[in-house]
Parts: structure tokens; C-alpha cells; sequence
């Protein structure tokens, strides 16, 4: 019985710091793409009085973001940090999925699958055309 409290502290422990370094990490690369667009746009202008909505889905948007990261632009590296930060609740579900595997804890392995499918149709469907 005390394997399992500590085989169940260490996963919450894992899940804990996936969770804190994930954020931490979204909000450095974000916080690096502000300081790369602040230095190569210093000059502009711009009027920010409408918004103007890009109607793509995530893969496309994702391959743009890493197309501009590659060429160093501030705003696509802005844009991967915030991706970042949608992802690592994400991770913390996928871990917790393979922790329930481990456990043999069924149930939970079919919510946690549950909740895995809900969030791909809702990213994969949840844009309009």
C-alpha cells in the first residue's frame, strides 16, 4: 500500500512540474518574441482599431508559426509561445492518461480518452469556413 501513495505523489509530482515548467516556458518564448518585434518594429505605426481574424485551422497556423520562428519574426514567435501554453494542459492530460495506464485504472483511462477526443474535435472542428 505505501508503493502506490508513493507511485501516486510521484505522478502528481511529475504533473505538478509539467505544468509549472510549461507555463514558465510558454511565458519565456512569448516574452521573446515581444522583445524581438519591439526591436525590429520600434518605428511603426500601427492602428489597432479593427481586428482582423485569421480563419485558419491549427495546422496550418502551426506551420506558419514555425515558418516565421525560423526566419526570426517576433510576432510568429509570440504566437508559439502562446501556443506552448496551450499545450502544456494538453501534456498534463496525455501523462495523466499513460500514469492511468500504468495504474490499470480503466475507468479513468476512458474518461481521460473521452476528454483527449472532445479537445481534437474541438480543435480539429471548432473553426469555421
Amino acid at each position: 500500500m505505501q508503493n502506490e501513495k508513493v507511485k501516486d505523489r510521484d505522478i502528481q509530482l511529475v504533473i505538478g512540474n509539467l505544468l509549472r515548467y510549461g507555463v514558465w516556458t510558454a511565458l519565456g518564448v512569448a516574452a521573446l518574441g515581444g522583445l524581438i518585434y519591439l526591436f525590429n518594429h520600434e518605428r511603426e505605426t500601427i492602428h489597432y482599431g479593427t481586428f482582423i481574424e485569421k480563419d485558419i485551422d491549427i495546422l496550418t497556423l502551426s506551420k506558419q508559426t514555425l515558418i516565421g520562428v525560423a526566419h526570426g519574426r517576433g510576432d510568429d514567435v509570440i504566437l508559439l509561445g502562446i501556443l506552448l501554453l496551450f499545450l502544456t494542459p494538453i501534456l498534463r492530460i496525455i501523462f495523466s492518461l499513460v500514469a492511468f495506464l500504468l495504474e490499470k485504472d480503466y475507468l479513468y483511462v476512458g474518461i481521460t480518452l473521452l476528454v483527449i477526443a472532445i479537445i481534437c474535435f474541438s480543435i480539429f472542428f471548432g473553426f469555421a469556413h
